[in-house]
């Protein structure tokens, strides 16, 4: 796969971002986690159309901020909005493509996928427990590696993030201690390591700092050549981070039910030998009631386009393309869009 190509059209998007948009571009922010998916989208869709996307990438809680200021005419985000949030706000939500949270290290004679690891043992290096890579925990589970005496560098995200909602959600579910001392939230209190702003802040850490630890979107990790783990999943099977992995605990997903709650899915530690255990869910959010109902016609037409014929696009970054069932949901829902058309 040409990653190069996503790269060149995340530094058009990048640009774009620090311009002003033009009356036919589409303006939102928010998560970092989709920004490859959604530059590689923006380009193709310029060429279509002649529309653009002026997107900021500066991550979810970010997003959810510029929509809730209307400076934006929508905003992105990893960790769904509960309802109640969503009605006082007057928003909608609705997904718009999943993947996959893949742990990260920068360890010397280590290749992708020679290190494998569990979730309870990621939430203690995470905790600060564990504090060097020739732990006895982190051993049994790589007898055949030969792990250096070197202190553990965590690495993670210093800003509002949907990724550490999904990541700390995660963790919160197979670790009691870090479910009680730091929980589940968009920003939480880290106990140990060094803040990295956005995917890209926290990937680019990762590759500089020898001895690193951090969790970025597997589409990340591939572009910057970095090292991924393997994850022992709920079924207690050795999983890689792959696009049928990630499909695979993308399964389980009750769109139908989802429909009925404001499209609300956590999708982490689910079960299934082939399951993906941080599979993430990301989502579109934008106002019932816009401002500007023409320009968020042009949104949707947009996120219209990208359903019908993004899913290529998406599963070359290793994206998980939402089933047609979800996606006519999804379609159904924009009705309580004013100016959808729908």
């Amino acid at each position: 796969m040409k990653y190069w190509t996503a790269l060149a059209a995340i530094g058009v998007i990048a640009a774009a971002a620090f311009v002003p948009a033009k009356a036919a571009d589409i303006s939102g922010a928010g998560a970092t986690f989709p920004y490859p998916i959604y530059a590689k989208w923006a380009d193709e869709y310029k060429k279509v159309t002649g529309n653009g996307l002026n997107y900021q990438s500066i991550g979810s809680g970010g997003g959810i901020k510029q929509i809730k200021a209307k400076t934006v005419t929508f905003g992105a985000s990893d960790a769904p909005l509960p309802g109640k949030e969503l009605d006082a706000a007057g928003l909608a939500q609705f997904p718009m493509v999943m993947g996959g949270i893949v742990p990260v290290v920068n360890l010397d004679g280590v290749k992708p996928g020679d290190l494998t690891i569990d979730g309870p043992t990621l939430a203690k290096i995470f905790l600060g427990d564990i504090k060097t890579w020739d732990d006895p925990a982190i051993k049994k589970l790589n007898p055949s590696l030969n792990l250096p005496d070197q202190a553990i560098a965590v690495v993670h995200r210093s800003d509002g993030s949907g990724t550490t909602f999904v990541f700390a959600t995660f963790l919160s579910r197979v670790s009691n201690d870090w479910k009680s001392s730091v929980g589940a939230a968009t920003s939480v209190d880290w106990p140990t390591g060094i803040g990295a702003k956005g995917n890209e802040g926290v990937a680019g850490n990762v590759a500089q700092t020898s001895g690193a630890i951090g969790y970025v979107e597997y589409a990340y990790a591939l572009q910057n050549h970095l090292k991924y783990a393997r994850m022992i999943n709920k079924d207690g099977k050795t999983v890689e981070p792959t696009l049928a992995s990630f499909g695979a605990a993308a399964s389980h997903a009750d769109w139908t039910a989802a429909a009925q709650n404001n499209f609300y899915i956590i999708l982490v530690d689910e079960p299934g030998a082939d399951s993906w255990p941080i599979t993430a869910t990301t989502y579109i959010i934008m106002y019932k009631q816009p401002s500007d109902p023409a320009a968020s016609a042009e949104t949707l037409k947009f996120f219209k386009w990208a359903y019908a014929n993004g899913d290529d696009m998406a599963k070359s970054l290793v994206y998980v393309p939402l089933p047609d069932n979800a996606v006519q949901a999804i379609q159904n829902s924009w009705k309580q869009i004013q100016g959808s058309g729908m």
